[in-house]
């Protein structure tokens, strides 16, 4: 199974991936955790951002792309992968369609889970609270949600015209959410092999 989980920040697309890829016996690829662990290992794409970084920059498309072929060709996402937190815009989505074609990968499936923003605001306010992290900050919260919508909401209709798309309601308690996510799975395999 090849998956990419959409949502806002706050939807719940980490924990739902972390539920998943065991069930699916495939990783669970976090562009942030990717970044971070290219960087402390000194791959040649981590030094790269790393300077990128140091300098106070965001990590150019270019650099996550290449990183993201890195992790793509390891032996353990053979038989697929989780992506959580790419694509975040248009040029990052056709441009993962291009890789994933060069590399004989093709997505499975893209779910998106819809979490209303006041749902999510409150979901951050408790993890700030609870945890401290600094972009759970409420104000923070709200300009992510902003950069979101301009951003990252047309990669969904990128995927809708592609029939890829699967919509998911992300309110509700774990387990059920996490249902609704395996029953679209199930939908979307039972399309691609019907």
């Amino acid at each position: 199974m090849r998956l990419v989980l959409l949502g806002a920040p706050g939807s719940g697309k980490g924990t739902q991936a972390e539920r998943l890829k065991t069930e699916l016996s495939v990783p669970h690829i976090s562009t942030g955790d990717m970044l971070r662990a290219a960087v402390a290992a000194g791959t040649p794409q981590g030094l790269k951002a790393k300077a990128v970084m140091d300098a106070g920059k965001l990590v150019s498309d270019d650099i996550l792309l290449g990183m993201l072929e890195e992790r793509l060709t390891q032996p353990d996402v053979k038989n697929g992968f989780i992506l959580d937190g790419y694509p975040r815009n248009l040029a990052q989505a056709d441009a993962l369609e291009h890789l994933l074609v060069k590399i004989g990968q093709p997505l499975d499936a893209v779910i998106k889970l819809k979490v209303p923003s006041e749902v999510i605001l409150g979901r951050c306010e408790i993890r700030f609270k609870a945890q401290g992290r600094a972009d759970d900050n409420p104000e923070t919260v709200r300009d992510r949600l902003v950069i979101y919508a301009e951003q990252t909401a047309p990669v969904a209709e990128f995927y809708a015209k592609r029939g890829k798309l699967q919509i998911v309601d992300g309110v509700g308690e774990l387990e059920e959410v996490t249902a609704r996510v395996k029953r679209a799975l199930e939908n979307e395999s039972a399309a691609a092999n019907g």
